[in-house]
């Protein structure tokens, strides 16, 4: 099993910790991941990684598609790929309504088709057997719509392409799931619990099926997030963690669109997600992170001090050993921590 760390998004200072990158770098991490929402952008602190580092890869959870089109996303790959040796990951994802509409203005369309379209124009541009035309319902090259010239013209990229660049999309729908077994080279799911692959697997393999060429689990990527909260405080470990699972089933959406409290219904805590949710948006956020059950918590991260972490990590273990988990990517800064993952997986 692989091991990466997730940088996240920045606050109001972007601050990346190169010192730990490369340390994590010279235990023999496999890759470091950067992160955009609706402040600093994730290529931008991707290149910094890369031209800093020699061996680790550089992936980007996520960039998202309605910000750039899947021309400006290959363009960008492509530069990456070859600045960086083959160090760059594409790391994409559909965001939600709220920063597709509110930020960037474009409406949020069908996400699902959106992934699959874009991987599709990304992967034309990248083999560069020729012009690229395509014709699809969230993406025609060249556009011929309203407002549009008519002077389009299908075009080849100027630059070299790699056709092995990586492509990994962040889903946890049934929907999105298929479409990236389908079409992607990896998936990362926001968590999981490796005991209950099923609520993944199942839906990775009907994509599989309809890839065919032999795809599977051996020549895919599941990358899950995973949470790590050391602590010799049992109780402080919990509390650390519950405001991260609150936001997420409580917070990000709304009431019957929220794809992160679906999946905990899918993971069997359906009841507990709506008082969550419902708290959550009636503004008691103390209220719905009181509520995160512990038994949660441990099935999707890893909490408590270090010998109890080291005893959660057979279930990892395991799922790494049935081809379930290809990398974790780790949410910590610690270099302790980091160090201890190192000693147990690598």
């Amino acid at each position: 099993m692989k091991l990466g760390i997730l940088l996240g998004y920045s606050g109001k200072h972007i601050h990346i910790p190169m010192e730990l990158i490369q340390r994590a770098e010279s235990m023999g991490y496999d890759s470091v991941w950067t992160a955009e929402a609706y402040g600093n952008d994730a290529v931008t602190a991707a290149s910094w990684v890369l031209a800093q580092t020699k061996k680790i890869r550089v992936g980007t959870a996520i960039m998202q598609m309605p910000a750039r089109t899947p021309a400006m996303c290959a363009m960008t790959a492509m530069s990456l790929d070859q600045l960086s040796g083959g160090r760059f990951i594409t790391g994409l994802g559909a965001s939600g309504p709220q920063v597709v509409e509110g930020w960037h203005g474009v409406p949020y369309g069908k996400p699902v088709t959106r992934t699959r379209e874009y991987i599709q124009i990304m992967r034309k541009i990248m083999a560069r057997e020729g012009p690229v035309e395509f014709d699809g319902v969230e993406y025609q090259l060249p556009n011929k719509g309203p407002g549009t010239t008519g002077l389009g013209k299908p075009l080849k990229s100027i630059l070299e392409g790699n056709p092995n660049i990586p492509i990994y999309t962040a889903s946890i729908t049934p929907a999105g799931l298929r479409c990236a077994g389908e079409v992607a080279d990896g998936v990362f799911p926001v968590w999981m619990d490796p005991n209950k692959f099923s609520i993944l697997g199942d839906h990775l393999q009907a994509g599989f099926d309809k890839a065919g060429g032999g795809k599977s689990l051996a020549n895919f990527d599941v990358a899950p997030f995973v949470s790590v909260a050391m602590n010799d405080d049992l109780d402080a470990a919990y509390d650390s963690l519950r405001p991260w699972l609150a936001l997420y089933i409580g917070g990000m959406g709304a009431k019957g669109k929220n794809f992160y409290n679906d999946y905990a219904t899918r993971a069997g805590y359906g009841e507990v997600a709506d008082r969550i949710q419902d708290l959550y948006l009636s503004g008691k956020k103390a209220e719905a992170e009181a509520l995160v059950p512990n038994q949660l918590l441990d099935e999707v991260a890893l909490v408590g001090p270090r010998g109890r972490i080291v005893e959660q990590l057979s279930s990892w273990k395991a799922a790494g050993q049935r081809g379930e988990v290809g990398t974790m990517l780790l949410g910590v800064h610690d270099p302790e921590v980091l160090e201890l993952f190192a000693e147990e997986l690598l």
